[in-house]
């Protein structure tokens, strides 16, 4: 038997199971009305039965019931709790978008999980950032930092002061797997390890495995940290960006054609560079410090079974002068297939590339002269079922 035909069978088998049951299948996407994006971590529960699901990294959920009459409940933090009657007899596709919750709360409920939370819900050891929490976090000199929100949290430690290396539960920094858009990132860090490389402009999701992390994403003892990227707006045009301290920042993103294909762009950078001229020390004024980010992402919607997306990044920090100079970054590109065998199987294809690479010399014509180049590259393809 050929290794196509044993795919084939190998498929069969997986889908005939999700065809013989007596119940139906009610699915789609959950977006945000604003912006069309799909949401991540979204629950879906009936009132009747109190079954449910949340949405995956793609937005999609999947919830399987007996034929009748149901309510289901969408509600995500931050957002407006949709409620939607439906009536089940065969399988059905139901889209639904979440708006921004404006609200005053006027009053605030603690609330604490079960006892036996931890061993009964389905997935442990991770937690879920939306990127609207970690804007609200103090800063450090105005920059929002993903990582520096990492190291808040419970079982997290800051490897040393100021930096953004972490340790989670006495693993070393090496131990932790970063992701952004599932491609790895070997240098999270700029500026020596002050700042992060990850612009929150440009960031949607971030969720930290301390524990039970996933089978497709092993390869680190310690912890799995993964980011996504914006998918970019795909109702109207907008641009954000800011001035700080440290950095300034812009972001582009828009359809392309409206609910079919989006763009996001986005770029920071540093402008230490641009005031050490005016230096009195003639030792400062003749380096080069700075460091910068690109951002940029496609998606393109085909149909309801068919989503692809291509994102990249690419970050370089430079240390220079007239005796020495170091350069490093990363650049990582992401693409991928979004496709639904049937309502039950969401599958994804990814096709990643992941590059680091180190510089580190002396200008030709000193003595002594040198340049060292290092560099990591990985490429890989991985399928998803869901």
């Amino acid at each position: 038997m050929s290794c196509f035909h044993r795919f084939i069978f190998t498929l069969s088998c997986l889908l005939a199971p999700l065809t013989v049951t007596g119940k139906v299948i009610v699915s789609g996407y959950v977006r945000d009305s604003a912006t069309g994006e799909e949401m991540i971590g979204v629950n879906v529960v009936t009132v009747e039965t109190g079954a449910g699901t949340i949405t995956n990294s793609y937005g999609y959920y999947s919830l399987s019931l007996e034929p009748g009459f149901y309510t289901l409940v969408f509600s995500f933090v931050g957002y407006e709790t949709e409620s939607r009657p439906v009536r089940l007899g065969s399988d059905m596709i139901l889209h639904v978008e979440l708006r921004l919750s404006i609200q005053e709360i006027g009053e605030v409920t603690v609330t604490v999980e079960a006892h036996n939370e931890n061993i009964t819900r389905v997935e442990t050891g991770s937690t879920q950032l939306p990127i609207q929490s970690i804007r609200k976090i103090p800063a450090l000199l105005g920059e929002v930092d993903v990582i520096k929100a990492i190291q808040l949290l419970p079982g997290v430690q800051v490897t040393s002061e100021g930096s953004s290396g972490f340790s989670v539960r006495g693993g070393s920094p090496d131990q932790n797997l970063i992701l952004l858009d599932e491609a790895t990132v070997y240098n999270a860090s700029h500026l020596l390890g002050f700042f992060s490389v990850f612009n929150n402009d440009a960031v949607k999701d971030v969720k930290l495995y301390k524990g039970d992390i996933p089978a497709s994403s092993g390869g680190r003892l310690s912890s799995l940290l993964d980011i996504r990227m914006k998918d970019g707006n795909s109702r109207q045009f907008t641009a954000t960006g800011g001035i700080g301290t440290i950095s300034s920042r812009l972001t582009l993103e828009g359809p392309v054609f409206t609910d079919k294909v989006s763009f996001l762009l986005s770029g920071r950078r540093t402008y230490a560079d641009i005031f050490l001229p005016f230096a009195g020390d003639t030792a400062v004024r003749d380096n080069t410090l700075f460091f910068y980010d690109l951002n940029g992402k496609i998606r393109f919607t085909m149909n309801d079974k068919n989503r692809f997306f291509l994102s990249g990044y690419y970050g370089k920090d430079v240390f220079a002068n007239d005796f020495a100079g170091m350069y490093f970054g990363n650049r990582t590109i992401s693409f991928r297939w979004n496709h639904l065998f049937s309502r039950k199987l969401f599958s994804n294809f990814t096709l990643l590339n992941s590059h680091y690479f180190y510089d580190l010399g002396t200008p030709e014509g000193e003595v002594p002269y040198f340049n060292w180049i290092s560099f990591l590259e990985d490429l890989g393809f991985k399928g998803d079922f869901i």
